[in-house]
């Protein structure tokens, strides 16, 4: 069987587990590129990506370039002679990089392309309620994410699962996927074929800060969903008034229930135990948040907090 040679482009765990099944298989990955190390954190620590730790710790040589059309950087990367690249969660791509392995580059993307392209199709497939989603891997052109399709292959979203827990079973499931795209590129048995032209394909943008504020006069459903598609990461939020004070209250599950009622959406209920928030057909009950300022907890802690409720209101 034939043994391609591999440079690896990526960032994040979900990019290692890939790699990691690269070097597993019997492909041989002679590059990798990723990030640039930061320093974050009172300490100004420096931080070194998963891609980086698992690559050194298998002297998989390292680049980290600041810009990737870096002349010195690009001729390092010929001198390897890859057959191919393979982009994991990593950043844009010139075109004189992604066109020089022989073979091309490709990427895994986390959703059945044409749908959910953009920087966060795992949350938006949550977050509409889809009941399947899966990956994808494509050859890299000058468009985001609408290059010849190589692979894909379905997995279900099971009922309440959140961002999170289904990021990491993607996370798996594309890692054997990329093995096997490189398995058929080496056998020639893959046949590239391009992406269906769909008039409305589901798009999956970058999520900001003002994108993850609950919207509490939409149906029970919807304000669920969108906490399961926002959780752990970045979280949904609402804003509560206590006392004078206003403070960010993330939320990371729930429950609900439609009930016919009178009440403004976003009125809040506490009792000792329980935190009720009405919603446009009925009521959420938020199971784990946590506080501006304090840790992430369950929802009888965190009103073990309170002694007086009635001065807690939503901002």
């Amino acid at each position: 069987m034939k043994s391609l040679k591999v440079v690896f482009l990526g960032t994040p765990e979900f990019a290692k587990t890939s790699l990691e099944a690269i070097h597993q298989s019997r492909h041989e990955v002679v590059g990798v590129v990723t990030v640039a190390d930061k320093a974050s954190g009172r300490g100004q620590k420096v931080n070194q990506s998963p891609v980086k730790i698992f690559a050194a710790e298998h002297h998989i040589p390292v680049f980290q370039p600041e810009k990737l059309r870096n002349p010195e950087f690009l001729e390092e990367l010929r001198k390897l002679n890859a057959d191919v690249f393979v982009v994991v969660a990593f950043r844009m791509m010139p075109k004189v990089l992604f066109e020089m392995p022989r073979m091309g580059t490709f990427n895994l993307h986390a959703s059945l392309l044409p749908d959910y392209r953009g920087a966060a199709p795992i949350n938006y497939a949550v977050i509409n309620g889809e009941e399947k989603t899966g990956a994808t891997t494509f050859f890299i052109n000058e468009k985001i994410d609408e290059g010849n399709i190589l692979l894909q292959e379905e997995l279900d979203i099971l009922p309440d699962e959140n961002a999170g827990n289904l990021h990491d079973r993607l996370m798996e499931m594309g890692a054997g996927l990329v093995v096997k795209t490189l398995d058929g590129l080496a056998d020639e048995t893959i046949q590239e074929r391009p992406q269906p032209q769909v008039e409305h394909p589901k798009n999956a943008y970058k999520i900001f800060k003002e994108d993850t504020k609950i919207q509490w006069d939409a149906p029970s459903g919807t304000v669920h969903q969108f906490i399961l598609g926002m959780s752990p990461y970045p979280a949904a939020f609402t804003t509560l008034k206590i006392g004078d004070e206003e403070k960010g209250l993330k939320i990371f599950s729930g429950k609900y229930e439609h009930a016919d009622h009178d009440k403004k959406a976003g009125t809040l209920d506490i009792s000792k135990n329980r935190l009720s928030i009405y919603t446009q057909d009925g009521i959420y009950y938020p199971q784990e948040l946590q506080l501006e300022g304090k840790k992430r907890m369950g929802v009888k802690d965190f009103l073990n907090g309170f002694r007086n409720f009635e001065h807690i209101t939503m901002a």
